[in-house]
């Protein structure tokens, strides 16, 4: 029986982790448009921080199996993931087939950085 290389799950683990921060650090604040900007500001410094504390150690330990490239890919990959879902469930967005035909083309991009 053979075991996956811990080293290659973990920063998909970490990143996906980290992405979900940086989303609400990112974008978390436009559901609260009348707050100050500065506040909105401080506060999605707050939440990048917990974000660079799982998005470090995820490329630390991936780099043990995946390149730089492929790990920028796997997070830009991550980062559709959990921004769809983001969008629909926190912002109440739809996204329409054309931003599933664009995240369509950015994943078949991704999957080149990916072949031998």
């Amino acid at each position: 029986m053979s075991f996956v290389n811990p080293a290659a799950i973990w920063p998909i683990v970490l990143l996906s982790l980290s992405n979900v921060f940086m989303t609400f650090a990112w974008y978390g604040h436009l559901k609260f448009r009348s707050t100050a900007l500065f506040v909105a500001i401080i506060i999605s410094w707050g939440i990048a921080f917990f974000e660079y504390c799982l998005a470090v150690p995820a490329n630390r330990i991936g780099a043990q199996v995946y390149s730089a490239a492929q790990l920028k890919t796997i997070q830009e990959v991550i980062t559709l993931l959990v921004f769809s879902g983001f969008s629909i469930f926190w912002l109440k967005e739809s996204l329409t087939i054309n931003h599933f035909f664009g995240f369509a083309l950015i994943a078949a991009g991704a999957a080149l950085i990916f072949r031998a």
